[in-house]
């Protein structure tokens, strides 16, 4: 389903011309060999372009004549077609002749005899360099990027002189014998039925092309479909072979999933998951669906919220904007896996269904908050904010994969974030009850109780709620007056109940509360506003009137609603205070 859906893409993309074409692939080129008609080395051309301080390589759709345009084997024979590293196109390191042996074949085998001036001029240069060495040292031995060169590693292809187009593998009789053997070579290739399309009598690809810009994934590039060790083989078979996919299709579907995980607005990385994201069809929702996520542009913050704006109002259309609801969408989380990548979660619906669910989701945090507050919380804040230290390489590394399912199934959010936040709260001296962290602990325990319904739950506001039934929730409003008290009575104080007693009130407040009560006493009669006193004795009253006495323990959701109770009194406070 997911191959399918992702051939699918590379489809919908072909025909609209913003993907490479069948024996092409995505690539770029660091320098430019310029040979005269005899395959002489005239000249040197750099192609990379200036990025800050980097020097990066040209963006170029160049040929693929298998599976190593992204990934070299130890052979040494596996070389690209008029183009490839400077270890193979000038024959560097202990495996050199191989190397241009190799790259020499690639022409002979794909093109063959030719009058083609450009790629005849390279067979020359190569003939004559697995002949005689020197013939490279021009190249190598040029003052500005030899060095560079003879690392070997800077991708390397070729400009003939006097030629009508400017890069040899651009042309026409390279793109035709590229066409016609669809990019593939089928010489000794098995031949069955592909598993993704149905076709028969196909040929099957016996390692599939490596995927790029998986987040922690190798950087050279790891496989989807993959069998590297005779454990994971059946019926006599070998590699690939145990799930048979047809060469073009493998080449497709890594394209499509290769451009998606290179595009900015098509790829978002939450926690150690890679999650890209596509519909059948073109569509708005397409355009938006990562600035539902992810955290909002500083060049432009209002952008995010904007369309989070515009998904709400599409509730009164049925469907996202103008697009046809029914259009399917899909969303794929991948994370790396040694040498392998592992599918972390797989969703297929309607945009009309994902887009109810994303609204649920935003409709779950809303919260009661400060002005300088975001209006709406990336999946990456939330996470960041149950992280140790509030960093984000310390986020566990399968809950932001569980958060994500859970938002888009409409689902209860996993538990593990709920005990993740209040550890985090306890742990965090400073700064303990953040907005973000209310607005999780509410929108986990309202969908919760949704789906596991209990009559003594009522459900949290986003606001202050005085006659909330919960007793961990009128037990938090009781710690918040008691250091709003402290406070007032004390100003410029440098500690607080909260940084001494938090964590004992939230957990066993029968062992706290009765203290801070008698402190309460001492720290009135030093209010000079009498008026103020007399305001706070009557709230005191009015939280206690909900209370019956001090419980020992408080479970995991008494506490979470601990800290609500807390947060909604500490902002009533500072609302109040605004108003008059």
């Amino acid at each position: 389903m997911i191959l399918h859906a992702l051939k699918e893409y590379y489809d919908r993309k072909a025909a609209e011309g913003l993907i490479a074409q069948d024996g092409w692939i995505k690539g770029s080129i660091d320098f430019l060999v310029e040979l005269d008609y005899d395959g002489n080395p005239q000249n040197i051309v750099d192609l990379r372009e200036s990025v800050g301080k980097k020097r990066i390589p040209h963006p170029f759709d160049v040929p693929n004549i298998g599976t190593q345009a992204l990934k070299h084997s130890n052979s040494g024979k596996d070389a690209n077609l008029l183009w490839d590293n400077a270890a193979f196109v000038f024959g560097l390191g202990d495996k050199g002749n191989i190397r241009l042996q190799s790259m020499i074949e690639a022409i002979d085998k794909l093109i063959g005899k030719t009058d083609d001036p450009g790629v005849n001029a390279v067979r020359h240069f190569l003939q004559k360099g697995l002949e005689n060495q020197s013939h490279f040292n021009r190249v190598l031995n040029h003052p500005e990027y030899g060095e560079l060169l003879k690392e070997g590693n800077a991708k390397v292809s070729f400009r003939v002189l006097r030629t009508d187009y400017k890069l040899v593998f651009n042309a026409p009789v390279v793109r035709d014998a590229l066409e016609r053997a669809g990019g593939q070579d089928d010489a000794n290739s098995v031949v069955g039925t592909c598993l993704v399309t149905g076709e028969k009598d196909v040929a099957i690809e016996t390692t599939h092309p490596v995927i790029k810009g998986v987040w922690g994934a190798q950087s050279a590039g790891a496989c989807i479909v993959s069998f590297n060790k005779d454990a994971f083989n059946s019926y006599v078979k070998t590699q690939s072979y145990n799930a048979p996919v047809s060469k073009v299709t493998a080449s497709r579907y890594v394209k499509a999933l290769n451009a998606l995980l290179d595009s900015s607005r098509q790829c978002i990385h939450i926690g150690d998951a890679s999650t890209v994201f596509w519909s059948e069809k073109k569509s708005s929702f397409e355009d938006d669906f990562s600035f539902f996520f992810k955290e909002a542009e500083k060049d432009n913050p209002d952008a995010r919220t904007e369309r989070v704006k515009a998904l709400f109002e599409s509730v009164h259309y049925g469907t996202y904007r103008e697009d046809d609801g029914d259009n399917r969408f899909y969303i794929l989380g991948l994370a790396p896996n040694a040498a392998r990548i592992a599918v972390r979660f797989w969703q297929v619906g309607t945009i009309s269904e994902f887009a109810s669910r994303i609204r649920q989701y935003f409709d779950d945090f809303t919260i009661v908050k400060p002005p300088r507050e975001p209006e709406y919380y990336s999946i990456w804040r939330i996470l960041v904010n149950i992280a140790i230290q509030d960093k984000s390489e310390n986020i566990p590394p399968n809950i932001a994969g569980d958060f994500m399912r859970s938002i888009l199934d409409g689902t209860p959010y996993p538990a593990t974030l709920m005990q993740a936040v209040l550890r985090r709260i306890r742990s965090d001296t400073e700064y303990r009850v953040k907005p973000v962290r209310v607005a999780l602990i509410k929108a986990y325990l309202n969908r919760y109780y949704s789906f596991y319904p209990n009559r003594d739950y009522k459900e949290v506001n986003m606001e202050l709620d005085v006659n909330q039934t919960s007793v961990g929730y009128q037990l938090g409003r009781l710690f918040s007056v008691l250091e709003k008290i402290q406070e007032e009575a004390n100003p410029g104080i440098n500690a607080t109940i909260r940084e001494r007693f938090y964590g004992s009130a939230c957990a066993t407040p029968v062992t706290v509360f009765a203290n801070l009560l008698r402190l309460k006493n001492h720290h009135l009669a030093k209010l000079e506003n009498r008026g103020r006193a007399v305001t706070f004795e009557r709230l005191l009253g009015e939280i206690m009137g909900n209370l019956n006495d001090f419980p020992a323990h408080l479970n995991l959701h008494e506490q979470g609603l601990f800290a609500i109770g807390y947060y909604h009194q500490r902002q009533a406070f500072f609302t109040a205070k605004s108003e008059d």
